[in-house]
């Protein structure tokens, strides 16, 4: 098939892996460089581990059993300046939900630096497992290892997880383990991966509402299970109050969102894409609604057509329609995409030629570079990865219609 009519023949493995190794290479040794200084500021004044900081103190709220400071900013302005004189004055908003602080007891225990260098490990080894274990089930891409093991390190949504220090390599571990049960038919666990999402609630939104449509009860009954027992350890450990703080403090949530995202050139979802496209309120509220209902529709409909679209096919549309459809969603979260990479890429690999979707693999190569824009977007206010995210989405379900219709045909020739 000549370069002409087929839009993807550029993308090489060849060409992948140097792309994928110079962007390793530059993201890498540039965040190194920043982080090679004496202290807990990196060349740039940030503190080393950035968001951790925030963990580190609500793990220290925990091993002194202070529930009622798990909201309260002053208070842990106070850990801050006892535990970690360096990072004096940086704040966080309080918005995890209470159990998120018994998780990190025990990186409290150590020192801020001993911690941090814990929890880089931690999450490193959690993203390497998920990345690896997706692609030994990816029968088409077992000859292609170095490009997997290459892009995997450049990918920037795990860079970004490592820079931010954030939580997201267990929302990954979460969507990795709820795609293996689904493939095993064993919906329930599905659901019980689905509801550990609770921690960050807006990653489970999508989902919640995908397979509550689509009656698969299993699952919905899973993940209640798993969200509950969740709030229910630490309403054991705290008492209830701090769980109502949690509820309070999500329903007022609207008030506090400019100090949630100071840099909304770097989050990635269809109200974010609205709120910075469109000036006036209004407007883009309606549009990120109308948006929302379309996506979500398209991934119900995509879903419901079952076996004649496989799950490598169907998992990476439900991933893509979290990340646009959540309320709140950083640069870091999408990290939970690398399963989405890998699942298509393999069905890609396994398509006759003509068979493959024109400019999939153009569009997965876009949705994975496009967040290095993320200072242009200042200036331009238009989220490109989100344009390219929506895009594969469409284009999946376009592929699943000429599927069934595929299907369709076979079946009424046979009859006849």
């Amino acid at each position: 098939m000549t370069a002409a009519r087929n839009p993807d023949s550029w993308l090489t493995a060849r060409r992948l892996v140097a792309h994928a190794g110079v962007l390793a290479i530059c993201l890498w040794s540039i965040y190194l460089w920043s982080l090679a200084t004496p202290g807990l500021r990196d060349r740039n004044g940030n503190l080393k581990g950035t968001d951790f900081l925030h963990f580190y103190v609500l793990g220290s709220l925990a091993a002194g059993h202070r529930g009622a400071d798990l909201y309260d900013m002053n208070a842990q302005d106070a850990v801050v300046t006892r535990r970690v004189p360096a990072a004096k004055g940086i704040r966080y908003l309080p918005l995890y939900p209470p159990q998120v602080s018994l998780f990190f007891t025990p990186f409290a225990r150590l020192s801020y630096v001993r911690a941090l260098a814990l929890w880089w490990t931690f999450s490193v080894v959690v993203y390497g497992v998920c990345c690896f274990s997706i692609w030994r089930a990816c029968p088409n891409l077992r000859d292609y290892r170095s490009v997997v093991l290459i892009a995997a390190l450049a990918f920037p949504g795990f860079f970004h997880l490592i820079a931010w220090g954030q939580t997201s390599a267990v929302a990954l571990g979460c969507f990795t383990l709820m795609w293996f049960q689904l493939r095993s038919g064993r919906n329930f666990l599905a659901g019980i991966a689905l509801g550990c999402l609770i921690f960050k609630p807006q990653l489970g939104v999508a989902a919640a509402v995908i397979f509550i449509s689509l009656g698969s009860w299993k699952i919905v009954a899973g993940a209640v299970v798993s969200a509950a027992a969740q709030l229910a350890t630490a309403v054991l450990f705290y008492g209830i109050a701090p769980f109502r703080q949690w509820m309070f403090e999500l329903t007022h949530l609207g008030s506090v969102l400019p100090w949630l995202e100071p840099r909304p050139y770097q989050t990635y979802s269809l109200r974010t894409f609205w709120s910075m496209l469109i000036a006036w309120p209004h407007i883009a509220n309606a549009l990120w609604f109308v948006s929302t209902i379309a996506f979500l529709g398209i991934t119900i409909a995509l879903w419901k057509s079952g076996p004649r679209v496989p799950l490598a096919v169907r998992y990476p549309a439900l991933l893509m329609t979290t990340v646009l459809v959540a309320p709140h969603l950083t640069v870091y979260d999408l990290v939970i995409l690398a399963p989405a990479f890998l699942l298509l890429a393999d069905w890609m690999a396994g398509q006759p030629g003509q068979a493959r979707p024109r400019s999939l693999g153009t569009l997965l190569y876009l949705v994975y570079t496009l967040p290095l824009l993320a200072p242009l977007v200042r200036w331009t206010h238009v989220q490109y990865a989100v344009i390219a995210m929506g895009a594969t989405i469409c284009l999946i379900y376009a592929k699943s219609r000429e599927m069934a219709g595929v299907e369709n045909q076979l079946h009424a020739a046979e009859v006849r």
